[in-house]
């Protein structure tokens, strides 16, 4: 992001804007019986269905960053919600490549 637009008076999106977008997400989540954080590992490929390029994040981020098992599941977890806050339907690889963003900077910055 360039300075000037860092030091701009846009105030980009308002707390109570985050705050809707999380009670919607919240909804969707309630209307599936579970957060997805608790989504069941059988029923995760399923809510979490991804497209080609999806697939394709998802397997670089598995080979080049060596997750586990468990890591990548999360992953599916965590892109499943950033596509609700999204309103999104399916997992995007959009969806999936921010979550791969941020599970990178957890493993860089709070290990």
């Amino acid at each position: 992001m360039a300075y000037k637009e860092l030091r701009g008076k846009d105030d980009g999106v308002t707390s109570a804007e985050i705050r809707d977008r999380v009670i919607a997400a919240r909804s969707i989540q309630q209307a599936r019986g579970y957060y997805n954080a608790h989504i069941p590992t059988r029923l995760l490929r399923k809510q979490c269905a991804l497209d080609d390029a999806g697939e394709r994040t998802l397997e670089m981020a598995v080979r080049r960053m060596g997750l586990s098992a468990r890591a990548h599941d999360r992953i599916l977890k965590l892109a499943r919600t950033i596509a609700d806050l999204d309103q999104s339907g399916p997992v995007s690889a959009k969806h999936l490549a921010e979550a791969v963003q941020y599970r990178s900077l957890d493993r860089n910055y709070w290990s």
